[in-house]
């Protein structure tokens, strides 16, 4: 990345990451390098990593292919796992088509039967998540992270040792640190950067496969911000945090009805914000598969019951970026985090005293101008 370019430029750049990361993947396959295929943050990348495979994210978050996966899926199901399962049905993604592993992870009951169907046509392999996260959940998720090692070892006839895989927990420590440090830049009053601009960087660098280069460009972006830093751009705004599902396209929707009505979004706490970079792998833990457990399985989705580490973390969050409203995004037939935003809305009004919207919705963009009235009249009450 070049540092002589404007800032719009190079969250541009982050933004189109992942259609050059197509031609990277075709360019990989040629080489022979692996590629492991994954859907959510709690699947342990340092074990792909540690045999020199290509990690990719295959959370899809348009609704381009919905329509193709309503012919096998009920249409009431969540967006996000019928577009998954329709980019991999139609191959309009290459990255399912590049992908020599699938591998799924037991969020939740839709996935879980949609990894079944999955399963007839591609190469799966299904991690079962604990549903709490206490000791017997850390000892869960170690096992099944040995026994994932052991599907690569076996598919691609290698040998994956602990010292392979304490150095990929600490590159992917690192790039943590680095996200984190970039995104907590929005901590100054008034922040440096809008919502999408951060949506940008955070999307984007889940398609970089050289993971120490794109540490090393996040941490220059990091400093570029801080050296352009205009307090004028956002002065006077309202700061909104934004809590709850997996969103891809319904992001932008909600995030620019935020920014268009004298808000800014100074921070995510769903996946692929603070939640999934929050906590640290610990790289002096002897046993790296208890390690590993014990960092996943710490990740506060609601998936997990009770999951007390989410409101921990919104807490942190609402103090540290000075939060005036928190407007929760809950995806259509997500049935965890629509259930779970009840005990959110009460932290956030009874606890932490400040305002909260709940806002279900899908990957179309036929509700565009009811999210912007409802966000509109949500900020003008700030």
């Amino acid at each position: 990345m070049e540092l002589v370019k404007e800032l719009p430029a190079i969250f541009d750049e982050f933004s189109e990451q992942r259609k050059k990361s197509f031609i990277t993947a075709y360019e990989f396959k040629q080489k022979g390098i692996p590629m492991v295929g994954g859907f959510c943050t709690y699947l342990p990348k340092e074990l792909p990593m540690a045999m020199g495979a290509c990690m990719v994210g295959l959370c899809s978050k348009t609704g381009e292919t919905i329509p193709d996966a309503e012919k096998d899926l009920p249409r009431n199901l969540c967006p996000l796992i019928k577009a998954s399962y329709g980019f991999a049905k139609t191959d309009k993604c290459p990255f399912f088509y590049f992908s020599d592993l699938i591998v799924g992870e037991t969020t939740c009951d839709g996935k879980k039967k949609m990894y079944e169907m999955l399963g007839e046509f591609k190469n799966v392999h299904v991690m079962q998540l604990p549903q709490t996260q206490n000791e017997d959940g850390v000892e869960l998720y170690r096992r099944e992270a040995i026994r994932f090692k052991e599907k690569l070892e076996e598919q691609f006839g290698v040998t994956i040792t602990d010292d392979q895989v304490r150095e990929a927990i600490k590159t992917n420590n690192e790039q943590r640190r680095a996200i984190k440090a970039f995104y907590e830049l929005q901590k100054m009053d008034p922040p440096p950067m809008g919502g999408m601009d951060i949506h940008k960087v955070l999307d984007g660098v889940q398609f970089r496969f050289d993971i120490p280069a794109a540490t090393e460009d996040i941490k220059a972006l990091t400093e570029k911000v801080l050296r352009e830093y205009d307090p004028k751009k956002f002065e006077g705004r309202k700061r909104i945090l934004i809590t709850g599902s997996p969103i891809g396209c319904s992001t932008e929707k909600v995030v620019n009805a935020i920014e268009q009505n004298g808000g800014v979004v100074v921070c995510y706490e769903n996946c692929g914000g603070a939640r999934s970079v929050d906590e640290l792998v610990d790289e002096n833990d002897p046993d790296v598969y208890h390690a590993l457990a014990k960092r996943y399985v710490n990740i506060p989705c609601s998936c997990m019951s009770p999951n007390p580490g989410r409101t921990e973390l919104m807490g942190r969050l609402i103090d540290e970026y000075k939060i005036d409203g928190v407007i929760e995004v809950v995806l259509q037939a997500c049935h965890t985090f629509n259930v779970e935003s009840y005990k959110i809305k009460n932290f956030v009004q009874q606890e932490k005293h400040i305002p909260y919207m709940y806002m279900e919705t899908d990957y179309s963009s036929t509700d565009a101008g009811q999210v912007n009235t409802r966000v509109g009249a949500f900020i003008e009450m700030l």
